[in-house]
Order: structure tokens, then C-alpha cells, then sequence
């Protein structure tokens, strides 16, 4: 068994405890947002935040949540106390970034703990943090300019 917060809850998973984050998520907890990607660090789509800290949740055991709390897309507005829908996601929206739209998630949330550390990046600093997220669609641009619109959202 193991206890940790999702998105503001309570949860107590029995689950083995080298099982990934990712599938106690999708499979224990319904959370579907996060995606499979790769399986190995190489994609970013399966990124979650864990104690405000962006991690792939592909390869992260179940037991290294034990008393952390785990953000996933689904909670972030209300995470960061901006209701149900976050700023980047209203930017993700206004700019059209999705084509695919499997990556999302994990682009989302990558940026969403950039502006947590950084509320001002620069274009270079968007795109050095984004690195660690790859979108086979190649909405890169598009990407920048929603985190930079959500940057300005007071």
C-alpha cells in the first residue's frame, strides 16, 4: 500500500511498489491525462509534477510517491489556485497548439512548473526547459508562444 496526495486528495494505492507512477495513475486511479509515451525519459508525455517537480511518471516507482503530492494535468488549475482551468491551458487554446494533441499533458504541466520557477522566462529559457518534451507533430512554435502568452497573464 501506498499513500500520496493527487491533486489535493488523499489516496491509498495497493499496487506493487515498483509498479510506475504512470500506471497507477491511468489503471488505479483513473487520472488518463498523463500519457505513455516511451517508457524511457525520452518523450516527456507522461510528465507529472511531484512535490512541484517535473517527473516522468513512466519510470518512476509507485513507492517513490510514498507521502508526496502528485499533481496531474487534471488537477493543475486547481493546484496552483486558478480553478479548474490554468492559465496555460486557456494559452494552449488561444494558440492553437495542439495538432495531435498526445504530447499536451506533459508539455503543459513541463511549462507549468517553468512558471512556477521562472513567471518571466526568456524565448531561450522556454526553449532550453521544453527540451525535455518532445511533440512528433512539431508544434514547437506554437508551444513557445503559449507559454510566453501565459507568462503575460497576470
Amino acid at each position: 500500500m501506498t499513500e500520496f496526495v493527487v491533486n489535493g486528495e488523499a489516496v491509498t494505492v495497493d499496487a506493487a511498489p515498483d509498479t510506475s507512477l504512470l500506471f497507477v495513475l491511468r489503471d488505479h486511479l483513473g487520472l488518463t491525462g498523463t500519457k505513455f509515451g516511451c517508457g524511457a525519459t525520452m518523450c516527456g508525455a507522461c510528465t507529472v509534477h511531484v512535490d512541484g517537480v517535473p517527473t516522468f511518471a513512466c519510470v518512476t516507482p509507485v513507492e517513490m510517491a510514498e507521502g508526496a503530492e502528485v499533481t496531474t494535468i487534471e488537477g493543475l488549475g486547481a493546484a496552483l489556485g486558478d480553478g479548474e482551468t490554468h492559465k496555460l491551458q486557456r494559452a494552449w487554446v488561444a494558440e492553437q497548439v495542439p495538432q495531435c494533441g498526445y504530447c499536451q499533458s506533459g508539455q503543459i504541466m513541463r511549462a507549468a512548473a517553468l512558471l512556477e520557477e521562472n513567471p518571466n522566462p526568456t524565448r531561450e529559457e522556454i526553449v532550453d526547459t521544453m527540451s525535455a518534451n518532445l511533440c512528433r507533430c512539431g508544434t514547437y512554435p506554437r508551444i513557445v508562444r503559449a507559454i510566453e502568452r501565459a507568462a503575460k497573464e497576470v
